[in-house]
Protein backbone atom coordinates (compact mmCIF):
# COMPACT_ATOMS: atom_id res chain seq x y z
CA UNK A 1 0.00 0.00 0.00
CA UNK A 2 1.38 3.76 -1.25
CA UNK A 3 1.13 5.92 1.65
CA UNK A 4 1.59 9.84 0.69
CA UNK A 5 0.86 13.47 1.74
CA UNK A 6 -0.17 15.84 -0.35
CA UNK A 7 -1.48 19.17 0.38
CA UNK A 8 -1.59 17.95 3.86
CA UNK A 9 -4.55 15.17 3.04
CA UNK A 10 -2.92 11.68 3.97
CA UNK A 11 -3.51 9.59 0.70
CA UNK A 12 -3.59 5.04 0.54
CA UNK A 13 -2.88 4.99 -3.16
CA UNK A 14 -4.24 6.50 -5.96
CA UNK A 15 -8.13 4.97 -5.35
CA UNK A 16 -8.48 6.76 -1.52
CA UNK A 17 -11.41 8.90 -0.49
CA UNK A 18 -9.19 12.23 0.36
CA UNK A 19 -10.42 13.02 4.15
CA UNK A 20 -10.99 16.54 3.12
CA UNK A 21 -11.48 17.92 6.59
CA UNK A 22 -7.90 16.95 7.65
CA UNK A 23 -5.96 19.91 7.57
CA UNK A 24 -6.08 20.74 3.53
CA UNK A 25 -6.74 24.55 2.65
CA UNK A 26 -8.17 22.89 -0.76
CA UNK A 27 -12.47 23.27 -0.59
CA UNK A 28 -14.09 20.02 -0.64
CA UNK A 29 -17.51 19.33 -1.87
CA UNK A 30 -20.05 16.64 -2.36
CA UNK A 31 -23.05 15.99 -4.65
CA UNK A 32 -24.97 13.94 -6.78
CA UNK A 33 -24.43 13.65 -10.41
CA UNK A 34 -27.05 15.20 -12.69
CA UNK A 35 -25.29 15.18 -15.85
CA UNK A 36 -22.39 13.54 -18.00
CA UNK A 37 -20.83 16.00 -20.60
CA UNK A 38 -18.32 14.37 -21.87
CA UNK A 39 -15.65 11.86 -20.89
CA UNK A 40 -14.05 14.34 -18.29
CA UNK A 41 -16.57 16.33 -17.52
CA UNK A 42 -19.99 16.53 -15.51
CA UNK A 43 -22.56 18.44 -13.64
CA UNK A 44 -23.06 18.07 -9.69
CA UNK A 45 -25.60 19.03 -7.26
CA UNK A 46 -24.54 22.21 -5.05
CA UNK A 47 -22.58 23.25 -8.16
CA UNK A 48 -23.42 26.21 -10.56
CA UNK A 49 -20.57 25.31 -13.03
CA UNK A 50 -19.41 22.05 -14.41
CA UNK A 51 -16.98 19.97 -12.88
CA UNK A 52 -13.80 18.74 -14.97
CA UNK A 53 -12.39 16.29 -13.61
CA UNK A 54 -8.80 16.24 -12.35
CA UNK A 55 -5.75 14.17 -13.59
CA UNK A 56 -8.11 12.98 -16.84
CA UNK A 57 -7.46 13.81 -20.56
CA UNK A 58 -10.58 11.93 -22.13
CA UNK A 59 -11.03 11.61 -26.11
CA UNK A 60 -13.11 15.21 -26.90
CA UNK A 61 -16.93 14.45 -28.46
CA UNK A 62 -16.83 13.94 -32.27
CA UNK A 63 -13.65 12.48 -32.22
CA UNK A 64 -12.59 8.58 -32.13
CA UNK A 65 -13.15 7.19 -29.16
CA UNK A 66 -14.92 10.17 -27.85
CA UNK A 67 -18.08 8.39 -27.03
CA UNK A 68 -16.77 5.88 -25.03
CA UNK A 69 -15.21 7.56 -23.28
CA UNK A 70 -18.54 9.35 -22.61
CA UNK A 71 -20.27 6.64 -22.21
CA UNK A 72 -17.92 5.01 -19.84
CA UNK A 73 -17.81 8.23 -17.69
CA UNK A 74 -22.03 7.77 -17.98
CA UNK A 75 -21.83 4.47 -16.36
CA UNK A 76 -18.95 5.04 -13.89
CA UNK A 77 -20.88 8.38 -12.49
CA UNK A 78 -24.35 9.11 -13.45
CA UNK A 79 -26.56 9.55 -10.24
CA UNK A 80 -24.02 8.38 -8.19
CA UNK A 81 -22.64 10.74 -5.15
CA UNK A 82 -19.25 11.89 -4.94
CA UNK A 83 -16.86 13.44 -2.74
CA UNK A 84 -14.59 16.02 -4.45
CA UNK A 85 -10.89 18.10 -3.87
CA UNK A 86 -11.39 21.38 -5.60
CA UNK A 87 -8.06 21.25 -7.40
CA UNK A 88 -8.16 24.44 -9.61
CA UNK A 89 -10.22 26.59 -12.08
CA UNK A 90 -9.77 26.13 -15.73
CA UNK A 91 -9.76 28.85 -18.03
CA UNK A 92 -13.63 28.24 -18.79
CA UNK A 93 -14.21 28.75 -15.61
CA UNK A 94 -15.00 25.05 -14.81
CA UNK A 95 -13.90 23.49 -11.23
CA UNK A 96 -11.38 21.28 -11.41
CA UNK A 97 -11.80 18.43 -9.24
CA UNK A 98 -10.41 15.39 -7.97
CA UNK A 99 -13.57 13.19 -7.42
CA UNK A 100 -14.50 10.09 -6.06
CA UNK A 101 -17.34 7.33 -5.52
CA UNK A 102 -18.63 6.30 -2.50
CA UNK A 103 -16.74 3.29 -2.65
CA UNK A 104 -13.72 5.20 -2.25
CA UNK A 105 -12.59 4.74 -6.51
CA UNK A 106 -11.09 8.00 -7.53
CA UNK A 107 -12.75 8.89 -10.98
CA UNK A 108 -9.43 9.23 -12.88
CA UNK A 109 -8.10 6.18 -11.91
CA UNK A 110 -11.45 3.88 -12.58
CA UNK A 111 -11.08 6.03 -16.40
CA UNK A 112 -7.40 5.39 -16.62
CA UNK A 113 -7.67 1.39 -15.98
CA UNK A 114 -11.03 1.13 -18.33
CA UNK A 115 -8.86 2.23 -20.96
CA UNK A 116 -11.46 4.70 -22.69
CA UNK A 117 -8.85 7.94 -21.17
CA UNK A 118 -5.33 8.33 -20.15
CA UNK A 119 -3.71 10.20 -17.70
CA UNK A 120 -3.33 14.24 -18.70
CA UNK A 121 0.73 14.28 -17.31
CA UNK A 122 1.03 17.87 -18.21
CA UNK A 123 -1.42 18.57 -14.83
CA UNK A 124 -1.46 15.38 -13.05
CA UNK A 125 2.55 15.35 -12.16
CA UNK A 126 2.26 11.71 -12.82
CA UNK A 127 -0.32 11.20 -9.83
CA UNK A 128 -1.47 8.10 -11.30
CA UNK A 129 1.86 6.83 -12.40
CA UNK A 130 1.05 6.06 -16.48
CA UNK A 131 3.11 9.26 -17.53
Amino acid sequence: MMLAIVLGVVWFGPNAVPNLAAGTTAPGFSGNVTRVVDGDTFCITGQDVRIRVWGLDAPETGTHGGSAATNAMFNLVSGERLTCRKRDVDRYGRIVGQCFLADGRDITGAMISGGTAREYCRYSGNHYGTC
